[in-house]
């Protein structure tokens, strides 16, 4: 798996998902941090990673695009929705064996794609 983090998430993410074996790229190295969130979504799909990401308006944007139709069809997200930044990371950490479980999942699905949310007491799945 190849994870795409938002400008918005913590570095402690990055560094949790690097640390368990998994390709990490940084918004900051592949285009401007003010980029809008469409060219986000579309970079990270271009890079065939999981966007990673705190921004509430990616759930605007799986809403009016459509995650799994239209334009980002294989977008895969991991979304942290009222979760303190300081924990995101130990949240992750907590429910990397989820995470696996889902792409193994997405893998053998025609969609190929992958939606959790992570709030400060429940993790999301959308299949």
């Amino acid at each position: 798996m190849r994870f795409f983090i938002d400008q918005c998430v913590p570095d402690s993410v990055g560094r949790t998902l690097r640390e368990a074996g998994y390709e990490t790229i940084l918004l900051r190295e592949k285009i401007p941090t003010n980029s809008p969130d469409t060219l986000v979504a579309a970079v990270a799909e271009a890079n065939n990673a999981i966007l990673v990401t705190m921004d509430g308006d990616f759930k605007k944007i799986a809403s009016q695009y459509g995650v799994g139709r239209g334009r980002f069809k294989k977008l895969s997200l991991i979304r942290f929705s009222k979760c303190r930044e300081s924990q995101a990371a130990n949240r992750l950490a907590s429910a990397l064996s989820l995470l696996e479980h889902e792409w193994l999942l997405a893998k053998n699905n025609q969609d190929r794609r992958i939606f959790l949310v992570f709030s400060q007491t429940a993790i999301t799945t959308n299949r």
